[in-house]
């Protein structure tokens, strides 16, 4: 039987029962579900808290922008956390800032008070995202990885998909604070599941804190984010500052970010060791998952939701129900997708799920005023497919190929890439759909939505001719990094039982032959 792939000492069954394993993820993944569900719900109500709150659309769009920025500005540090204190702390931690935050939000007065239950509820969600990724990379056998991987996504794209449906739902028949009442016992629950159940045998790593790595990061992440969502909720109006300065503020913060994290990694002390961009498979991946969460969040959350409202003149419930069917979709394709990955490699899922990916795209250009909705709804659920062909392979493909001590970090990268990505779509498509209106009003119609999905197409085909370059490998490459259990060697990406590991110790004893270690870890003591 083969060991779960993991560093001695990183947090896993070993120490306490194997059997565990699974009901731990079944823990973080719910508590990720009802965290990330948080995201979206909140987006259907913002025309309500506009006239609840008396404040200006432009400023209750920060409650969405604001939870994004947070995330981007916390992710990074994440790779740190998972070093410096156990699973069973950050867990904690992580949890009790979100019920916090959701308490705050629900007893919120005015927008001042809601902003900042927004703020720490997306403290605890950023923190639980990539915990969830390296705890699984952690505690499930390189050959279960994918279908358990299909899970994560579920969590990943699903929550996101269904938050409006249930936020609509809610706000039909409640008030918005309902959004929060309704997720606080969730949460709670959560954290007292959590509380008794995650309790791993761990050891930690004292790692020094950066200050002014958590600085530059802060200040890159976060401008560069600012600029992004001022841009994309303007459409590239005026503004008192400029979108362009905290871009660029923030991509020279993010330069010398890069530059001292290269420096202190020499050393063991990156912030956010960046070493798994030399992992080409974790490098292709990531950038198709960047073009993936373009797409996922700026069309399918975003342009397409806009489309069904101010073209086809639906109630927000409506909207919500239409694109129900492809993100129950995207959800049904997670675990199904894995266990394929599983026997035959990302190559297979990746290049199809990229071609649905761009011929749905392309698809919504012909999208017009008078278009039926069942179409809208055929041509949402060919999109959530191709997505579900592409999002659990590039997940375990990019974390699988680094090896168990750059899991938590290279999780870190792809989270922070995740929320970067989605912001960068979500600024670039509106802003083209308000400059190509006819509408003086800027307000987007049929012709500069259509504008925005070619836009939007060219993506599709870029993500299309990336997935090319996917590794042919038959085998997921994590294996490759899966350490053997005593007595075996690893041959071919197979498992041979024999006695080689023993002979080469007592010939190492004897003086006649070295030791084969194993790649160092920076878990170790």
């Amino acid at each position: 039987m083969i060991e779960p792939a993991n560093a001695e000492g990183a947090d896993s069954p070993r120490g306490s029962s194997p059997a565990r394993a699974p009901v731990l993820i079944a823990v973080l993944v719910v508590s990720a579900f009802v965290m990330i569900l948080n995201e979206t719900i909140l987006s259907v109500a913002l025309r309500d808290l506009t006239v609840d709150l008396g404040i200006s659309t432009t400023t209750v769009q920060w409650l969405t922008s604001g939870f994004l920025l947070t995330m981007a500005v916390i992710i990074p540090i994440t790779g740190f956390l998972l070093e410096r204190f156990t699973a069973r702390q950050v867990f904690l931690a992580s949890l009790t800032m979100f019920s916090v935050g959701t308490l705050v939000s629900g007893l919120a007065p005015g927008f001042g008070v809601l902003m900042a239950g927004r703020v720490i509820q997306a403290c605890g969600t950023a923190v639980m995202l990539p915990l969830l990724m390296t705890s699984v990379m952690r505690l499930v056998p390189p050959a279960k990885r994918g279908a358990t991987m299909g899970t994560i996504s579920i969590v990943i794209a699903v929550a996101p998909a269904v938050g409006p449906t249930v936020g609509g739902a809610v706000l039909a028949s409640l008030g918005w604070r309902w959004m929060f009442w309704i997720v606080l016992p969730l949460a709670v629950a959560a954290l007292a599941t959590g509380a008794v159940l995650m309790r791993l045998n761990s050891e930690t790593r004292q790692v020094p804190l950066d200050v002014l790595s958590v600085v530059l990061s802060a200040i890159g992440f976060g401008g560069v984010l600012y600029g992004l969502a001022s841009v994309g909720e303007s459409g590239g109006g005026a503004h008192t500052l400029p979108p362009w300065i905290p871009i660029v503020v923030g991509l020279l913060s993010l330069g010398l970010f890069v530059a001292r994290q290269l420096r202190l990694q020499r050393d063991d002390r990156a912030l956010l060791d960046l070493r798994p961009f030399k992992t080409r498979p974790f490098s292709v991946a990531l950038v198709l998952s960047a073009l993936l969460f373009m797409c996922l969040l700026g069309v399918g959350s975003i342009m397409l939701p806009l489309y069904l409202q101010t073209v086809l003149r639906t109630s927000t419930f409506v909207s919500g129900l239409a694109v129900l069917p492809g993100g129950l979709l995207l959800g049904l394709l997670g675990r199904p997708v894995g266990r394929l990955f599983d026997r035959f490699g990302a190559r297979p899922l990746v290049i199809p799920g990229a071609l649905a990916l761009a011929v749905s795209l392309w698809l919504f250009t012909l999208l017009g005023a008078h278009s039926p909705l069942a179409a809208v709804i055929a041509i949402h659920i060919l999109l959530m497919a191709g997505l579900g062909l592409m999002m659990t392979p590039l997940m375990t493909e990019s974390l699988g190929a680094l090896p168990d001590h750059l899991y938590s970090h290279g999780s870190a990268i792809l989270s922070t890439l995740q929320q970067v990505a989605g912001a960068f779509g979500t600024a670039v498509f509106v802003t083209v759909a308000s400059l190509s209106t006819s509408d003086p009003s800027g307000a987007p119609d049929a012709g500069g939505l259509r504008t925005a999905f070619m836009v939007a197409g060219v993506i599709g085909l870029l993500a299309f001719a990336t997935s090319l370059l996917v590794s042919r490998t038959a085998r997921p490459a994590h294996q490759d990094h899966a350490p053997a259990a005593e007595g075996t060697v690893e041959t071919d990406g197979t498992m041979e039982t024999d006695g080689t590991i023993e002979a080469e110790k007592e010939a190492a004893a004897a003086g006649t032959a070295p030791v084969r270690k194993p790649a160092p870890t920076r878990l170790d003591k």
